[in-house]
């Protein structure tokens, strides 16, 4: 399962704007930043897309919801780039069935 982790520091919008270019308009992008836990010693920094008038996630820790997923044009599972949801992720610890011995 993906653990994606908001800090209190992080629990804010970022907003940056994409100017003009050719036929194009410009264009403004919400964003909030995360830590995405990929199984290495440290999370990586991303970034989440929000809606314009979206409020930050809380800080704490989240997992992409099943709407966050699609199968590409080659039949494989991705993350949407757009329009992700994630939702809070409840620590429990894991029974794999290792059992206690009184000492």
């Amino acid at each position: 399962m993906l653990k994606i982790e908001i800090f209190p520091e992080n629990v804010r919008v970022e907003t940056r704007s994409i100017p003009s270019k050719d036929d194009k308009p410009g264009r403004t992008i919400y964003e909030q930043i995360a830590y995405a836990h990929l199984g290495g010693k440290f999370p990586i920094e991303m970034k989440m897309t929000l809606e314009k008038d979206q409020e930050p996630y809380a800080a704490g820790t989240y997992t992409p919801h099943s709407s966050s997923y699609m199968v590409n044009n080659f039949g494989g599972l991705e993350l949407k780039r757009f329009g992700m949801i994630i939702e809070p992720l409840e620590d429990k610890p894991i029974d794999i069935g290792l059992k206690k011995t009184m000492a």
